[in-house]
């Protein structure tokens, strides 16, 4: 069975960002897809359609997510909403899954934050209570505190510079772990492809180094 897998992108970014950790997976042996989307300009709804259909196009393949920031949240929400989906499972890196501090922070501004944060301000502010959705998950944080985030100073504990490890600590996901990365640098790593790879093939990232 061919093994799929669809990389999300974060807030404020676009695909074009995913491109080494794509080329990584490609050389594992997946076939890699980019979701391309509008993070502050696209409705949640529309967002979340496009992708359901993109997956459901892959169909009966395996179909994996890779959900960076933003993007995990919203592969998720996308999971959760419909379970009937092909079968695969899903890396969450950098995700605010508990809700995010800094985004709250942009919405404090007042109108503009909000218009930053766009259609998901809700989904980034409060993220989930816990996962009892139908795959497993696996998170990958960083906590290299350089980022936007952290010179705004809403963030406590270890973080990425952007996303505190406690937010991403969600409950009932399958695997978590914690690397050497900022928030941006999650997509770069060495590490985190291969920990990636795998989670995708196992559903656990194995043994952590001492």
């Amino acid at each position: 069975m061919t093994e799929h897998v669809i990389l999300l992108h974060g807030l404020w970014m676009r695909g074009f960002a995913l491109g080494l950790l794509h080329r990584r997976l490609i050389a594992d042996g997946y076939r890699v897809h980019r979701f391309d989307y509008l993070s502050v300009a696209s409705s949640q709804q529309r967002i979340l359609a496009r992708l359901q259909a993109r997956m459901a196009e892959c169909a009966p393949d395996a179909v994996h997510l890779v959900g960076h920031s933003l993007g995990g949240l919203l592969a998720l929400r996308a999971c959760l909403d419909a379970p009937a989906l092909p079968p695969g499972r899903v890396v969450c890196l950098g995700s605010p899954l508990k809700g995010s501090a800094a985004a709250r922070a942009f919405a404090a501004w007042g109108r503009g934050g909000e218009v930053l944060l766009g259609h998901n301000r809700d989904l980034l502010e409060q993220g989930f209570e816990r996962w009892d959705g139908p795959r497993e998950v696996g998170v990958i944080a960083g906590r290299l505190p350089l980022g936007l985030g952290a010179m705004l100073g809403h963030l406590a504990g270890e973080h990425d510079g952007t996303v505190a490890v406690e937010e991403t600590r969600l409950p009932g996901v399958s695997d978590h772990r914690v690397v050497e990365a900022n928030h941006i640098g999650l997509l770069f790593s060495q590490e985190v492809a291969q920990l990636v790879d795998t989670f995708l093939r196992q559903g656990r990232f194995g043994a952590a180094a001492n």
